[in-house]
This record gives C-alpha cells, structure tokens and sequence, in this order.
C-alpha cells in the first residue's frame, strides 16, 4: 500500500510540474520511481513512458486552448521522437542499468545548467511559429 502512495504522490506532483513546468515523464517520473520505490533504471523509464502519455494529452489539449501549443514544432519533434524511441529502448534493454542512470544523471545535469544560465541571464522567447 505505500508503494500506491508513493505513486499517487509522484504522479500528482508530476502532473502539476507537467502542467506549470513542461516537465514530468523522464525529468520526474523516472528519479522518483527509483529513488523512492527503488525501481530499476530500464523499468523506471520504460513505466515513466506510460505515465507519461495521458499527463502529455491532457497538458497539450489544455495549453492549446490557452493559445501556447506550437503545433508545427511539437508534431516535428514527435515524429522524429517515434524512431527515436525505437532505438532508444532496445539500446537501454542491452547497456548496464549503471551506465543508464549514469547517463540519465548526466542528461538532467547538462540541461538543467543550461536552463539555469538561461533563466540568470533573463533569455526569454516569444517563440513565434
């Protein structure tokens, strides 16, 4: 019962960091399942991807109607993410769970220094389309 809990958890703050923040799947969902239900690198990502699909659906449908979806970028940057995840899973399903999280680690780590300059900086885009 307190693995549901912490999953209830998780995914109620991954919803709202999805909805105020753009993040949740992997930046949230894939730390959380294996720091607090202690699950195993392949099988947080593999579980943060399905969680992920209603949180993008719904937080898509309703940034649409607030006027911030940018439709032509998001449908490129999923159609290119389809074979992309593809050939993601299968290498993640033959590398060490190690060299995943390493890898994971060092991913967050690299964007969030380059989001953390941006934010100091001031950078902002009106993002035309």
């Amino acid at each position: 019962m307190g693995d549901v809990l912490i999953a209830l958890a998780l995914g109620f703050a991954g919803g709202i960091a999805s909805g105020m923040l753009g993040i949740g799947g992997g930046a949230l969902f894939v730390p959380g399942l294996v720091i607090f239900l202690d699950v195993a690198q392949v099988r947080a990502e593999a579980t943060s991807l399905l969680a992920i699909v209603p949180v993008a659906v719904v937080g898509a449908y309703r940034q649409h109607r607030y006027g911030n979806l940018r439709l032509r970028p998001g449908i490129a940057l999923g159609a290119l993410a389809l074979p992309g995840v593809l050939l993601g899973t299968a290498i993640a399903n033959v590398v060490s769970e190690h060299a995943l999280a390493i890898a994971f680690a060092c991913v967050q780590v690299v964007f969030a220094i380059g989001l953390a300059r941006r934010a100091i900086r001031g950078d902002s885009s009106s993002g035309s389309e």
